[in-house]
C-alpha cells in the first residue's frame, strides 16, 4: 500500500505526524507583517520564526481571492482547478456569473481527498462566498468535517456545515462583514476547533477589508496583525505543522488627492473600436464592493470580430499605464489560466493603477479611504511563513499554492 496520496498530480504524505494548518491572510503584502514586527506587535510570530522560515512566494494570476484560495486548497493553479476569478463571462450565453458554485471546480480539493482517507477536516472562511467551494466533497453527517464562514456563522447547521450554534459556542456575535472582527472570528474559531475538534487538517482564510482600507504601518493595519499574533502561538502549539501565506498582496491605487487611479477600459474601447465591439470583464467583481469598487489590476477582453484582436491589442498597448497586454494563448501559457474562462486578451495595469469598465458602472461613493487594490503582477508576491524549517532554498521558485504540500510533507519535501 502506498504511503502517498496523489492529489492533482502531486504526492502528499498519507500519514500525518501532526495537525496540519494553513492560514491564508488575505491581502497580506509583506510590508504589513514586517512593519508590525518592527514595532514589537508580533512577538509570538517572531518567536515562532526563530525555528521556522520566512520566504516569499508568487500567488496565482489573477491575484484575486477566489482563484488563489482554490489554488491553495488544490495545490495547483487555475488551469487545473478552473476557478479563474471571482467572476467570469460566457460569450455563448452572454451570462456574467460569480464563480462561487462548486460546479465550476474541475479538480478535487486536498480536503476532499484526505477526508476520503478517513481524516478529520476543519475549514473556516471569513466570507461565505468561498465556503461552498472550499467544502466541496466533504460530508457533514459523519462527524469528521466542519466548514463554515464568519459572515454566516449564525446560519450554520449540522447537515450543511457539520456544526451548529457557533456563536454561542465561541461566545462571539456574527461580525460585521466590513470589519477586522470578521477575520478575528476565523482565528478564534480555529483555536477553539484545534482544542475541541482536533482536526487532522485545518484551513483558515481571513478577509482583506483592513488591507483595502489601510496601508502598511497605519494604526488600523498594525492592530490587525497584533490581533492575528494573539492567536499564532496557540495555532502553532502541540507540534502542529503551520504555513501562513496570502492570496495576494495589496497596493495603493490612488492619486495625491486620494482619488482612485483608474483606466475605464470599456469606455476607451467603445470610443476607439466602436460600441460593443469589445467587452471588458473584471474578474475582481464580487458582492463586497466597499472593499474596492470593482477596480482591480487585471482585466480580460472579449473581441466580437476575432480578426480585430491584434488591432485591439495595439489600441490597449498605447495606454501608458497598461503594462501587460497579451493574447489568450500566451496568457494561458504564462499564467496557467483555463482558456474557456478567459477572453481573447488579458491585460494588467501598472503598480498604482486599476482597470475599470465604464465609469458609469462603478459606484465609488462607498470608498471612504484612498483606493487600495490588487489583481495583477505587482500584487503577486506574498509571504510564505512556516513554523518549521523546510527544505526550500531562498532562491527556489515558490507559489502560495505549495502551502499544503510543504505543511504536509515538511522538511522531507
Amino acid at each position: 500500500m502506498s504511503d502517498k496520496i496523489e492529489i492533482n498530480k502531486r504526492q502528499y504524505n498519507k500519514s500525518l505526524s501532526s495537525t496540519v494548518v494553513v492560514i491564508c491572510l488575505d491581502g497580506s503584502q509583506k510590508e504589513y507583517i514586517d512593519i508590525a514586527s518592527s514595532k514589537g506587535l508580533t512577538p509570538n510570530l517572531d518567536k515562532i520564526l526563530e525555528n521556522g522560515q520566512y520566504l516569499m512566494a508568487n500567488s496565482a494570476i489573477p491575484s484575486f481571492t477566489n482563484p488563489n484560495n482554490i489554488s491553495i486548497v488544490t495545490g495547483q493553479p487555475s488551469d487545473v482547478h478552473g476557478i479563474s476569478g471571482n467572476f467570469f463571462y460566457t460569450p455563448s450565453t452572454g451570462e456574467e456569473v460569480m464563480m462561487n458554485d462548486p460546479k465550476y471546480l474541475r479538480a478535487p480539493t486536498i480536503f476532499e481527498k484526505y477526508y476520503n482517507e478517513g481524516y478529520k477536516i476543519a475549514v473556516i472562511t471569513a466570507k461565505d462566498k468561498l465556503r461552498t467551494l472550499l467544502g466541496n466533497g466533504l460530508k457533514f453527517n459523519e462527524g469528521r468535517a466542519i466548514c463554515f464562514s464568519s459572515e454566516k456563522s449564525d446560519q450554520a447547521t449540522l447537515s450543511e456545515n457539520g456544526i451548529e450554534n457557533i456563536n454561542d459556542w465561541i461566545g462571539m456575535k456574527v461580525p460585521e462583514v466590513y470589519s477586522q472582527d470578521l477575520s478575528e472570528f476565523v482565528m478564534a474559531a480555529g483555536v477553539k476547533l484545534l482544542e475541541e475538534f482536533n482536526p487532522d487538517i485545518m484551513y483558515l482564510s481571513t478577509t482583506d477589508f483592513i488591507q483595502h482600507k489601510y496601508a502598511p504601518g497605519d494604526k488600523e493595519a498594525n492592530d490587525f496583525y497584533q490581533m492575528f499574533d494573539k492567536y499564532v502561538s496557540k495555532i502553532c502549539s502541540n507540534g502542529n505543522s503551520v504555513v501562513i501565506t496570502a492570496d495576494h498582496g495589496m497596493k495603493s491605487k490612488a492619486n495625491i488627492n486620494g482619488e482612485p487611479n483608474a483606466i475605464f477600459l470599456q469606455d476607451y474601447l467603445d470610443d476607439q473600436m466602436g460600441k460593443d465591439e469589445a467587452k471588458v470583464i473584471l474578474p475582481i467583481t464580487d458582492p463586497y464592493v466597499v472593499h474596492h469598487g470593482s477596480l482591480g489590476s487585471f482585466a480580460t477582453i472579449y473581441v466580437k470580430d476575432k480578426s480585430k484582436i491584434g488591432e485591439t491589442i495595439s489600441k490597449i498597448s498605447s495606454i501608458k499605464e497598461i503594462e501587460v497586454v497579451v493574447k489568450q494563448e500566451e496568457a494561458c501559457r504564462e499564467y496557467r489560466l483555463p482558456s474557456d474562462r478567459i477572453g481573447d486578451i488579458v491585460c494588467m495595469s501598472s503598480e498604482d493603477m486599476t482597470i475599470g469598465t465604464s465609469k458609469a458602472n462603478h459606484d465609488l461613493s462607498k470608498l471612504k479611504e484612498p483606493l487600495r487594490s490588487h489583481g495583477g503582477h505587482h500584487e503577486r508576491e506574498v509571504p510564505f511563513i512556516s513554523n518549521k524549517k523546510l527544505n526550500i532554498a531562498k532562491d527556489q521558485s515558490l507559489n502560495n499554492y505549495d502551502a499544503f504540500f510543504y505543511a504536509i510533507n515538511g522538511a522531507q519535501s
